[in-house]
């Protein structure tokens, strides 16, 4: 009898043990007054992501021409050295692979060998959706018990998150309608009304404006996220395809957004040549090292 009572115990302990940390877990979690996680705060990712979704080794440049022995940087980009080169990522696409179809990745092909021409994000226009998440700019999550927004650093974009369904999006735009609900302590939010001309990435992964985007946000402890997002876009791919990463807190002392409105940061490159007397626009000449 005293022999199965103390397997029994000690059995007993080892299931507390076992439930004690996703209990302390839950109690880090902060909440607002109606028991929902509270996420408001600064919030960052940290990977390659912005770079190119899918895993990656590092390359020479963002845009590449064939050299003589493998791909080199091209020359619209060559001057920029190292800046310009591409680190190395382990991916976020679930699976690893972005399910395209055929004529889909021909056109992903051609976005990535033009990148300086194509890329959304190098004439400042709005991020969208997730790109914002991920690209590296932190973002603040504004949210009381009945409402909730995001402020991006990155030219200043904006959403709100709808917590009443708001019916079809009336109008596509670049940052989309979100409508959130929640399931448990996950924000689900369904991101629709997207624009074609936003990208996933700097590798020319795109979309069309048939793009839904569902997202997860869900809490794990006071300082992290595990954000998931998953894709839809039946004119792209073959099937729905998901991306996940950690969210993580700016706990420094008085974390805050910067001002980055870049609008006016590449207003030379769009607006220069039609200047009265416009500034040099080619590349520069080449000069021997000292």
């Amino acid at each position: 009898m005293k022999s199965s009572a103390h397997v029994a115990g000690i059995a007993i302990l080892v299931l507390a043990v076992a439930v004690l940390p996703v209990a302390a877990q839950d109690s880090e979690i902060p909440r607002l007054a109606n028991g929902k996680p509270n996420f408001n705060g600064i919030w960052q990712t940290l990977n390659t992501a912005n770079y190119d979704l899918e895993p990656h080794m590092a390359r020479h440049a963002m845009q590449l021409r064939e050299g003589p022995h493998g791909p080199l940087p091209d020359p619209k980009v060559m001057y920029l050295g190292a800046v310009a080169a591409v680190p190395g990522g382990m991916g976020v696409v679930k699976g690893g692979k972005i399910p395209y179809k055929p004529e889909a990745l021909e056109i992903k092909k051609e976005n990535q060998a033009n990148w300086i021409d194509r890329d959304p994000e190098i004439k400042c226009f709005l991020p969208g959706v997730p790109r914002a998440t991920y690209m590296p700019f932190p973002f603040q999550i504004f949210q009381n018990e009945n409402s909730m927004a995001i402020a991006y650093e990155y030219a200043g974009a904006y959403r709100e998150i709808y917590m009443e369904d708001p019916g079809p999006a009336q109008v596509d735009s670049w940052m989309g309608q979100s409508y959130g609900q929640w399931e448990g302590d996950t924000l689900v939010v369904e991101v629709t009304g997207l624009i074609e001309q936003s990208w996933f990435d700097r590798s020319g992964n795109w979309h069309s404006n048939q793009l839904k985007v569902t997202e997860r946000y869900t809490p794990r402890g006071k300082d992290h996220i595990w954000y998931e997002a998953t894709i839809e876009d039946p004119e792209v791919f073959t099937e729905p395809w998901t991306i996940e990463m950690p969210l993580y807190r700016r706990v420094e002392p008085n974390a805050r957004l910067m001002d980055f409105r870049c609008v006016e940061f590449v207003e030379e490159l769009m607006y220069g040549k039609w200047r009265r007397n416009p500034l040099p626009r080619g590349i520069p000449d080449d000069t021997d090292d000292e």
